[in-house]
């Protein structure tokens, strides 16, 4: 039988998978056993602004629904965190649970924003997945170094606040991969300015979305369920999202995939991950 790791390094474009020396063996389900040893609510914090077309990534909303839901499917609470910039990729998802648009704001004004949230909803866990990091000169940058701080609303404090936080990212510059900092910069295949905000445990995938439901495929493997999306649903879900951007002069014009990778290669992942269960 394969890992886990394995098929989310898979068609690894960016060289992601050179950081898979620095992660334990089986990081995947060492996350997953971290976050089912901290019962209770979950943040799910993602969405990252794409400044050359004025919209979101299809990469990290689908991921960080496939792990909500699987926390639903366990009997947890789950919100999830993101922006204005960012919110209509969750329209469709709060029929089944809280949206919280973080405001785009100051570094004062946002650790106080933080504070609120932790102290009303009080999360077990918190888990970021292809959502922007502070880098260290105090910017959000993109993978091609660009500053996008105006544009990026601070959820790095709530990670400040937290002690039990879990992220994935694709390419180094995610919220929660800042323990990967020094190994994301002797790869030059990589982002330019890495994040330096941390995770107790990180996740590093081709795709974050892969890397959500690779931590899904864990939960189920750990607790005897499927807790992985529905194929057909999920692919609707990558489908409506992409074709969403396309029509607004999205990143991915003709795919109506993600991270230009076409919906079938997406949901093939799924399969894969699927047999491990």
């Amino acid at each position: 039988m394969g890992k886990i790791e394995d098929v989310i390094l898979s068609k690894d474009k960016r060289t992601i998978s050179n950081l898979r020396r620095y992660c334990t063996p089986n990081y995947v389900t060492d996350a997953a056993t971290f976050i089912l040893e901290h019962p209770g609510p979950m943040f799910v914090c993602t969405g990252f602004y794409v400044i050359y077309n004025g919209l979101p990534e299809v990469d990290g909303p689908p991921g960080g629904f496939a792990v909500g839901r699987a926390m639903q499917e366990l009997g947890h609470q789950v919100y999830y965190i993101t922006d204005k910039l960012c919110h209509n990729l969750f329209t469709k998802e709060e029929t089944r649970a809280k949206v919280i648009d973080f405001p785009i704001t100051g570094k004062e004004e946002s650790k106080q924003e933080a504070q609120r949230l932790l102290a009303e909803f009080e999360p077990a866990i918190l888990f970021a997945i292809e959502r922007p990091g502070l880098t260290v000169g105090g910017q959000y940058r993109n993978g091609a170094g660009l500053d996008i701080s105006k544009w990026t609303a601070r959820l790095d404090e709530l990670f400040f606040l937290h002690s039990a936080t879990v992220a994935v990212g694709d390419g180094g510059n995610e919220l929660g991969m800042g323990g990967l900092y020094e190994a994301i910069l002797r790869i030059p295949t990589l982002v330019p300015f890495p994040t330096t905000t941390a995770a107790n445990k990180e996740i590093v995938a081709s795709v974050s979305n892969w890397g959500g439901y690779g931590l899904a495929t864990a939960l189920s493997q750990l607790t005897g369920k499927d807790l992985l999306p529905n194929e057909k649903e999920e692919a609707d879900l990558i489908t409506w999202m992409a074709i969403d951007q396309e029509a607004a002069g999205g990143p991915e014009p003709g795919t109506a995939g993600c991270d230009r990778f076409t919906v079938e290669e997406n949901i093939d992942i799924l399969r894969q991950l699927r047999k491990l269960i």
